[in-house]
């Protein structure tokens, strides 16, 4: 089934808004400050370029920024952590995530791909790479191996137009990107599929895709170039 398809026959849908401030947690014996703990909140938020009302993020040196604005993770995941995680509590925003969705997914949704979120305009940015901080929030270590290896990432999105979003709201697809390039695809570049010269080709060709991305995979692809002569 592709994206059009699935996007057409699937109602896609806002579940939670979910928000956190900085705090300092204990690791190791350091104090580390953290934004992961997200609570669900109810009513209209604003969403601003760089986050919502209400949201902060503790490191802007790897997290935060334009491109990473909104944090977005698929609740038909859930299912799947609660299996892999028994006895654990598993709410709403528990993978530091601003948006618990339904009806989207990191195999359907391309890089570049835009939506209509309340009165917000977003687009999809980066898969979410994972930091000791999800670590933090599980209480166990081995959750990062698990969460890369598991595929289900998550994506970053940018704003394109501020607006108010609240838990309930449709989400409209009102851009497909033509790279057709999904989310996964990158992830997949990254993880394990990194000689993948075809996908390089068209990773580094994304407009919507960070720079940082892109020059990560121009490196490799000019590797892979000069061994080939």
């Amino acid at each position: 089934m592709d994206g059009k398809t699935f996007r057409n026959s699937c109602r896609m849908k806002l579940i939670s808004v979910n928000v956190g401030l900085p705090q300092l947690v204990t690791r190791n014996g350091t104090t580390v400050s953290t934004s992961i703990f997200k609570k669900p909140v109810a009513g209209p938020v604003k969403l601003r370029t760089l986050n919502l009302d209400g949201d902060r993020q503790a490191d802007l040196s790897v997290h935060g920024g334009p491109s990473k604005a909104v944090y977005v993770y698929p609740s038909e995941h859930y299912d799947f952590w609660g299996q892999e995680l028994p006895g654990m509590n598993l709410p709403p925003g528990v993978f530091g995530e601003n948006f618990t969705t339904e009806g989207l997914s990191e195999d359907q949704v391309n890089i570049g791909d835009k939506f209509r979120i309340g009165s917000a305009l977003v687009m999809v940015t980066e898969p979410r790479m994972p930091c000791y901080k999800l670590g933090i929030r599980f209480g166990r270590t081995d959750i990062i191996r698990k969460f890369l290896a598991s595929g289900r990432s998550g994506f970053y999105l940018a704003v394109l137009e501020e607006g108010e979003v609240e838990a309930g709201n449709e989400i409209q697809l009102i851009e497909q990107d033509g790279g057709d390039v999904t989310v996964s695809d990158i992830t997949r570049l990254y993880v394990r599929d990194k000689h993948n010269v075809q996908l390089l080709r068209r990773a580094v060709e994304l407009d919507a895709l960070p720079e940082s991305w892109r020059a990560y995979f121009k490196k490799r692809l000019g590797r892979h170039v000069r061994l080939a002569r």
